[in-house]
C-alpha cells in the first residue's frame, strides 16, 4: 500500500477547493458561451450580449450569446467560466496574486464582478449588495 503524505499540497479527490474551504468563497454559476439564440434571453445592452437559462438552472448554469461588437474578452467570449460569489471583491483581489482581466465593475444593479485568469481559465467573482 502506497504511503500517503499528508503534508502534501495536493487537493485529495474528497477535498473541497481551497477558494471554497479555506477563503469562503461560494459557488455561484458557470457561464457558458453560445452562438445559438435561447429561450427566454434577457440582453444586457451596456454589455451587448444575452444571459439565458441561469434562473431555471438547478446547477446554475448560464448561457452567453455576444453581439459581434461586445467589448468583453475574447477569451470569456470562447471559453466557459465559473462564478464565485464573494463577500468583498477588492479584499478578495488584495489578497491574492491573481491575474485581472477585468477590474470590477456593475454589470446589473446591486451587483459588483470581476474577472480573473487562472491557468488559462476564466473565474469571475461577484459580489452582492447588503441591504443594510
Amino acid at each position: 500500500m502506497e504511503n500517503v503524505d499528508k503534508e502534501s499540497n495536493e487537493r485529495q479527490d474528497h477535498e473541497l477547493p481551497q477558494c471554497i474551504e479555506d477563503w469562503g468563497w461560494k459557488y455561484h454559476h458557470t457561464g457558458i458561451p453560445t452562438d445559438k439564440a435561447l429561450p427566454n434571453e434577457r440582453y444586457l445592452p451596456h454589455l451587448k450580449f444575452y444571459v439565458s437559462g441561469f434562473n431555471t438552472s438547478p446547477f446554475g448554469i448560464e448561457w452567453m450569446r455576444f453581439e459581434k461588437d461586445c467589448p468583453i474578452s475574447d477569451i470569456i467570449k470562447s471559453v466557459p467560466h465559473i462564478a464565485f460569489e464573494v463577500d468583498d471583491i477588492d479584499r478578495e483581489l488584495a489578497g491574492h496574486n491573481f491575474e485581472i482581466m477585468s477590474e470590477p465593475g456593475a454589470p446589473s444593479d446591486g451587483v459588483r464582478a470581476a474577472m480573473i485568469l487562472h491557468n488559462g481559465a476564466p473565474v469571475e467573482l461577484i459580489e452582492f449588495q447588503k441591504n443594510k
